[in-house]
C-alpha cells in the first residue's frame, strides 16, 4: 500500500563519524550505498546496507569487500531513528577536569566524544564553591572546537580577573551535549562579545542563524541580582523599554554575516560603554544574560526562490562554519521563526560483527547514497 506511505532519498560525503539525516518522519526502513567504495572495490569496505524497525535500533545487514563480496552485520552503532521533541534534551553529565583562562575558554574533559559544532551547557563551574572559579558560563549553550580527544574551546573571554581557573576535577563541575539544539530558528542566542563602531559586531555564543535583512532586538540587562547597574554593557542596545516613547521597540537589521556566530547590525554604537563580561562570581545567583532575538518579517524561513533554485526550498540553519543543514519543513511563510523540531534517522559509525575494520558510514570523503521509507502498513509475522 501507499497511500499513506513516505519515502526520501538523498545523498551525503561521509566524515568518517555519524551522519544525522533530518527528515518530515522516522524511517521504518533504510538502505544505502557507498558509491565511493563499490567503484574503488577495496577490502574492508561496507558497499551497501540495509535496516528494518524489526531489527532494533543501531542494527543493520551489510555487504562488505573482505576478499570477496559477503554479507555481515552491525549490532551496535547502526542504523538508528531519532525525534527531538519540543523541548531540549541533553546527553549524558561528564566531569569538567579543567579548564584554561583564555579567550576563547579552554576546558578540558576526559573522552569527551564532542565533534566541533556541537552544543554543550555547563553546570557548577566553581573552583571554590560560591566564591571563585568560571559560573557566569553556566547554563548557556556554547558551540565547542574540539582541538582534541580530551579538550575544548567555547567562544566566551575567560581570561579576565572575575574567573579563576578550574583543576583537579572539581566536585560539580560537569558539561553536557544539547543533542538537538536548534528547536526553534533562528532562535534566542546569548552575546559573547560587542564591537562598537558606527555599525555594531555582536559574537553570539552559539549559532545565531541569522540572515542579511533579519530584523533583530537586543536584551540588555541593567541589574546584577537586585542592584541596578549597568553590568554587561551600555544600556542603549536594549530594545525596551524605549523611554521616549514607551511601547515602541528599537529594532536593527543584519548588514552582513561574518559566520555562524558573528554578525553586523546597523546600530551606530559610537561612543557606547564597552562591552563587559568580566561579571563577579558573587553577583553570579540571579545573572540575567544580554541576550539577542529575531523580531520581524524576514529570516530563512522563507527561502527566496530564484533560478536553479528547488521548488520548494526549506528553512535552514548554519551551525558551524559553511554547515547548511535543511530543516524538516516544506515551503515556509517568511516570519521571525520557523519550527525546527528535528526527526529523522542517523548512520552510524559502527564496525561490522565479523569485518571490524569496515565501518558502516564509510570512511571520510566517501560518497553515500541513501533511500528511506515508512510504510503506511507493517504485517505482524
Amino acid at each position: 500500500m501507499t497511500e499513506y506511505s513516505r519515502m526520501a532519498k538523498g545523498k551525503f560525503t561521509s566524515t568518517g563519524g555519524a551522519q544525522i539525516i533530518n527528515l518530515p518522519f522516522q524511517p521504518d526502513y533504510v538502505e544505502f550505498t557507498n558509491y565511493t567504495a563499490s567503484a574503488a572495490f577495496t577490502d574492508h569496505r561496507v558497499l551497501s546496507a540495509q535496516w528494518d524497525v524489526n531489527m532494533g535500533q543501531g542494527f543493520a545487514i551489510t555487504q562488505v569487500k573482505n576478499t570477496t563480496y559477503q554479507t555481515d552485520s552491525v549490532i551496535l552503532n547502526g542504523v538508528s531513528t531519532f525525534s527531538a521533541g519540543l523541548l531540549l534534551q541533553f546527553g549524558a553529565r561528564q566531569q569538567v577536569v579543567s579548564s584554561t583562562k583564555a579567550d576563547p575558554a579552554s576546558f578540558e574533559v576526559t573522552g569527551h566524544g564532542f565533534t566541533s559544532g556541537d552544543v554543550v551547557m555547563f553546570q557548577g563551574l566553581y573552583s571554590t564553591q560560591f566564591t571563585a572559579g568560571m559560573p557566569q558560563m553556566d547554563g548557556i549553550p556554547f558551540t565547542v572546537t574540539v582541538t582534541d580527544a580530551n579538550n575544548f574551546t567555547v567562544p566566551w573571554n575567560s581570561n579576565q580577573s572575575n574567573y579563576t581557573a578550574l583543576a583537579a576535577s572539581p566536585s560539580g563541575a560537569f558539561v553536557k551535549k544539547v543533542l538537538y539544539p536548534y528547536l526553534y530558528a533562528p532562535g534566542v542566542s546569548f552575546i559573547s562579545a560587542i564591537t562598537t563602531g558606527t555599525t555594531t559586531t555582536i559574537d553570539t555564543t552559539d549559532a545565531h542563524n541569522y540572515v542579511v535583512g533579519q530584523e533583530i532586538a537586543i536584551r540588555m540587562p541593567d541589574v546584577v541580582g537586585n542592584t541596578p547597574v549597568a553590568a554587561w554593557g551600555d544600556a542603549r542596545y536594549n530594545s525596551l523599554p524605549n523611554n521616549s516613547t514607551p511601547g515602541s521597540p528599537v529594532y536593527a537589521y543584519v548588514i552582513a554575516v561574518t559566520d555562524y556566530n558573528t554578525f553586523v547590525c546597523n546600530i551606530n554604537s559610537t561612543g557606547y560603554a564597552a562591552y563587559n563580561s568580566n561579571i563577579a562570581v558573587a553577583n553570579v545567583p540571579g545573572l540575567s544574560y544580554p541576550q539577542v532575538v529575531a523580531v520581524g518579517d524576514v529570516n530563512t524561513g522563507g527561502v527566496q526562490l530564484s533560478s536553479g533554485s528547488a521548488l520548494y526550498p526549506p528553512p535552514y540553519v548554519s551551525p558551524i562554519g559553511t554547515t547548511r543543514v535543511n530543516s524538516i519543513n516544506g515551503p515556509a511563510i517568511q516570519g521571525a521563526y520557523f519550527n525546527n523540531t528535528s526527526q529523522g534517522f542517523i548512520i552510524g559509525a559502527g564496525l561490522n560483527v565479523t569485518d571490524t575494520a569496515a565501518v558502516l558510514v564509510g570512511a571520510n570523503g566517501n560518497v553515500i547514497y541513501w533511500r528511506a521509507f515508512l510504510h503506511d502498513m507493517s504485517l505482524p509475522s
